[in-house]
């Protein structure tokens, strides 16, 4: 009886073992699956978006916007098809491996993986915040530099300088709050910098027309008096 007993005890344990080790391997066949399926998924239409923002010729639009030069500087050529063709594709790779983290159970990645994913709309949105913030620099500059020169001023492109540099940091700051780095110190510096401004504004209109200021004061005397 103790025979059977064990024999019985020793052939639940083996087939136990063999189901778990069935559906382990089961799982990771699965997740092999959805993996690669995600690979040729993304591959295909990673190309297809690739060739899509080639056929409206996105590089030209850029170009025309005075870019490039900007592009050139940092050591990058202007290829929008290859980066939201890459861009696409890295989704939908996190998408999949998301899916097979979550058939093999391995839900501290799966978190992981889905931060990443929310948090890619996030450098999209700050990438278009810097092109903008480019594009809008060029064209303060241009103008503050043909407004100046028309009105018979001097250092028209120091001032043109000064617009873009100011226009671009603050684009920078503002990409920077959008991806979440830093938002505390960039919040006090842009709070330190408007009160700068405000502060430096005052103490020169003060300085320079407290002249003016007191000949109105006294001439509102005068009428009261």
């Amino acid at each position: 009886m103790y025979v059977q007993n064990w024999a019985a005890l020793v052939a639940g344990s083996l087939q136990n073992l063999w189901t778990g080790t069935i559906g382990v391997l089961a799982g990771i066949l699965g997740a092999l699956i959805v993996l690669i399926i995600g690979l040729i998924v993304a591959s295909g239409i990673g190309a297809l978006v690739e060739r899509f923002v080639k056929l409206i010729k996105l590089d030209r639009v850029l170009v025309g916007l005075g870019l490039k030069e900007h592009f050139e500087r940092a050591g990058i050529a202007i290829n929008t098809g290859k980066f939201f063709g890459r861009l696409v594709y890295w989704f939908l790779v996190i998408v999949f491996l998301l899916a097979a983290t979550d058939i093999l159970g391995f839900y501290s990645l799966s978190n992981f993986l889905r931060e990443t994913l929310l948090y890619i709309p996030n450098v999209i949105v700050s990438v278009l915040i810097m092109l903008a913030a480019v594009v809008i620099a060029n064209f303060l500059r241009k103008l503050v530099r043909v407004s100046v020169r028309g009105a018979r001023l001097h250092a028209a492109n120091f001032l043109g300088s000064l617009t873009w540099w100011a226009v671009v940091i603050f684009g920078f700051l503002t990409a920077l709050s959008q991806l979440g780095i830093a938002v505390a110190i960039i919040n006090s510096i842009v709070t330190g910098f408007v009160a700068m401004i405000a502060l430096a504004g005052g103490i020169a209109f003060g300085l320079g027309g407290k002249d003016y200021a007191a000949s109105l004061i006294s001439k509102l005397k005068q009428h009261t008096e």
